[in-house]
């Protein structure tokens, strides 16, 4: 058997940058500005990526190149002395939670070669069935909801009523949301955060089991990096919420009948996944001011390895600010 010689861990790059986009974003946290917020966010990690080894072009973005100065979809980032990589970025995943100060708002960041990244286009929406390793194989996106239920916990070892569904807190979910509880299974409500659901989904840390319904299709390609490096498995269908987004789909050619999986969001093994806490909640503790610094928690995989890392930083203001052009106060 050859070995292979390691490559550079960009995943322990990507963490600085979903830092800084925390520890900027921080400071708008309960102030009721989710505009603010999310752009001192995008300040931090615009400037953090672009010391980082790479040729990036933003897959999934914050729109179009008309809407600069957000991170969006086109932009070029890095030194351009690296791989060639597609990058999805989120500088505030839940900028309303944000802004309201309320749990599970987080920076998140993924990489992946050139061209292996599903590429959303006009479609925003997509149906989501989300599960961790144990249950990948018996879930079914077209199946009634208590029959994935009853497959899912199964295969976790469970009764139903012991299995927590994730669910977006929308109208769109009503009818959803009766099923779970007529299959007697729990239901935990979000208003937001469908990167943040899915984690919770696939990690064996949470009390969430599955995450279902229809979210944001960028979030979702996101959240599909992390999901394939742990094992796990997203279904999903683009699910369009109006007219025009469903003809806008149609004449790019997508298939809005296609059922997509982690493999076909993401067709590489060589990824990287980031995400940092910033309002704190149940999943990733939130940055924590210190007078003289912060302390700040965040989440690290790497695709090829199968490494997840939870780093807890702890930084200094005064140090910070004689290297980094990143304001912090």
């Amino acid at each position: 058997m050859t070995t292979e010689a390691p490559q550079r861990n960009l995943a322990l790059d990507l963490v600085r940058v979903t830092e800084a986009a925390a520890l900027a974003a921080a400071r708008w946290l309960g102030r009721g500005d989710k505009d603010a917020g999310d752009g001192a966010a995008v300040d931090a990690m615009r400037i953090s990526f672009n010391v980082i080894d790479i040729d990036g072009k933003v897959v999934i973005g914050e729109g179009e190149k008309d809407r600069a100065p957000m991170l969006y979809n086109g932009e070029e980032l890095g030194t351009k002395n690296g791989p060639r990589m597609d990058v999805a970025v989120d500088p505030v995943e839940g900028t309303r939670l944000l802004a309201f100060g309320r749990p599970n708002a987080i920076s998140v960041v993924s990489i992946a070669p050139r061209g292996t990244m599903y590429n959303p286009g006009p479609a925003f929406y997509m149906k989501k069935l989300v599960v961790g390793p144990p249950a990948r194989s018996v879930i079914d996106i077209d199946a009634p909801v208590k029959d994935n239920l009853k497959n899912i916990a199964r295969a976790l070892g469970k009764d139903v009523d012991d299995l927590v569904v994730f669910v977006l807190d929308k109208p769109r979910h009503r009818q959803l949301i009766e099923e779970i509880r007529q299959a007697r299974a729990r239901v935990q409500l979000h208003t937001d955060g469908d990167v943040a659901g899915a984690l919770m989904a696939v990690s064996p840390e949470s009390d969430v089991d599955v995450m279902m319904g229809t979210g944001g299709t960028p979030e979702g390609v996101l959240a599909a990096t992390a999901i394939k490096i742990v094992g796990g498995e997203i279904l999903a269908r683009l699910d369009p919420q109006s007219r025009a987004e469903k003809d806008h789909i149609l004449k790019a050619g997508m298939d809005l009948n296609e059922v997509l999986n982690v493999d076909t969001l993401i067709r590489s093994d060589d990824i990287f996944f980031a995400a940092t806490g910033i309002s704190g909640g149940t999943f990733l503790r939130g940055v924590k001011f210190t007078g003289k610094g912060a302390i700040t928690h965040s989440m690290v995989m790497r695709g090829k390895t199968g490494t997840i890392r939870f780093i807890e930083a702890h930084h200094s203001f005064e140090k910070l600010m004689r290297i980094s052009a990143i304001k912090y106060d």
